[in-house]
């Protein structure tokens, strides 16, 4: 399975495409080209997106192919529009970013609610209150996927430790495929315990065994920096903690797109 992110810009007489990449289902996975073409009124606008797409991308990925002609666009057009390419874009996958004179559209999937807004208020702080943004985004299935491949098992760890045994490194492992699906998404790894013992040492527990997931799921090829750390010890419990099983359901590790 391959994911594809795409930014699409159009301004005024510029139609700015953006083709992201698509991630090989491997840890190290390849990346395709960011392809942006359209008409630019001049050349300092079109220097302006070319750098921030390269900053954003990678300027090994970035295909120009923008022309520049003499056409009519708002008071600092450029600079808002080179604004609105920024890293939180990249979370839009698959997506489009039209910007139309003064007119904004973004569309296509996140991984969560709190991202689907984030997008569009980035995009409206990038521009003045003359620009209207409509936030045509919707949640979309990664999360999900994660949801199923985990598949409400429990990584497994030694008792009282951050060690993974052999079968939690086994589930870890189809994590990081699905995980390498996913291109330049973002996770948090959350840990939580039971409620036996004190709070403060199941905080503690939980969060080494967070960061012992990190640190597996790194050594496997999954960036660091896009994986965040949670401890939260007994605080959010799915279980009755008064049984066997329901303590052994609360001490477990999610996953969660941020």
């Amino acid at each position: 399975m391959r994911l594809r992110s795409t930014l699409i810009v159009a301004l005024a007489a510029l139609s700015v495409t953006g083709t992201a990449f698509a991630q090989a289902p491997a840890a190290a996975a390849t990346e395709r080209p960011v392809v942006i073409e359209g008409v630019v009124p001049d050349q300092a606008t079109k220097a302006r997106l070319l750098k921030n797409l390269r900053e954003v991308y990678g300027a090994d990925r970035v295909v120009d192919r923008i022309q520049v002609e003499s056409i009519a666009t708002p008071p600092n057009w450029g600079e808002y529009v080179a604004g609105m390419i920024t890293p939180g874009l990249k979370r839009v996958s698959p997506g489009k970013l039209e910007v139309n004179g003064q007119a904004v559209r973004v569309t296509g999937e996140v991984g969560n609610e709190a991202l689907r807004q984030q997008v569009a208020s980035d995009l409206s702080l990038a521009s003045n209150t003359s620009y209207t943004v409509t936030n045509a985004l919707k949640v979309g299935s990664q999360q999900k996927l994660l949801d199923q491949t985990l598949a409400n098992r429990i990584i497994e760890f030694q008792s009282g430790s951050a060690k993974l045994t052999p079968l939690g490194m086994s589930i870890l492992d189809e994590m990081v495929a699905k995980m390498a699906l996913m291109g330049d998404t973002s996770f948090v790894i959350i840990g939580h315990t039971d409620n036996v013992g004190q709070r403060e040492s199941n905080l503690t527990l939980s969060h080494a065994r967070a960061q012992a997931v990190k640190a597996y799921m790194v050594q496997k090829g999954i960036a660091g920096n896009h994986l965040d750390v949670l401890g939260k010890g007994p605080d959010e419990p799915v279980a009755d903690n008064t049984t066997n099983d329901g303590r052994a359901r609360n001490r477990r590790i999610e996953f969660k797109i941020q």
